[in-house]
């Protein structure tokens, strides 16, 4: 018997999972696996693990949005064709994705590229703000210390 397994994440502790449980259960799952404060970056999440170890034949795997399973195109890739292998289908709610048609798989494949696009274009861009703002002489992050008040307040005798 076939069956609807929702997976939700969230990046950190004080982020909340409810807009995505509340998704994932009016979409009709039977079990939902949640990972809280755990990065899409890490490729060993507890309960993502074991909703791959549960689904099988004819199983679907719902998700809020495609960066919930994973942060890159390969990961995102390797997880599919995981499902595929065991007969079982993806389901993106927010981006209208179900790979139980070729047409679904291809869409898939489209957004994911277009995704790790994103992802890399944004980290370019926050480096380069970065490196403008050093040759400006600003740092982010907490005021550093002169260097002989670091080497005082900081250096241990051994």
């Amino acid at each position: 018997m076939s069956q609807k397994l929702g997976y939700a994440r969230v990046s950190t502790a004080d982020q909340n999972l409810e807009l995505q449980l509340t998704a994932l259960k009016d979409a009709g799952c039977t079990r939902i696996y949640k990972d809280h404060g755990v990065s899409g970056t890490v490729k060993n999440r507890p309960a993502f693990g074991a909703l791959l170890a549960d689904i099988g034949e004819g199983d679907t795997l719902v998700i809020w949005r495609l960066d919930r399973m994973g942060r890159s195109l390969k990961h995102l890739i390797e997880i599919n064709d995981l499902l595929g292998e065991r007969g079982a289908y993806l389901d993106s709610l927010n981006d209208k994705i179900d790979t139980s048609s070729p047409t679904g798989e291809f869409v898939f494949h489209i957004l994911g590229a277009v995704a790790q696009l994103e992802r890399r274009m944004i980290s370019e861009r926050t480096l380069a703000g970065l490196a403008e703002a050093a040759k400006r002489g600003r740092y982010p992050g907490r005021p550093r210390k002169p260097a002989k008040q670091r080497s005082e307040s900081g250096a241990r005798a051994t």
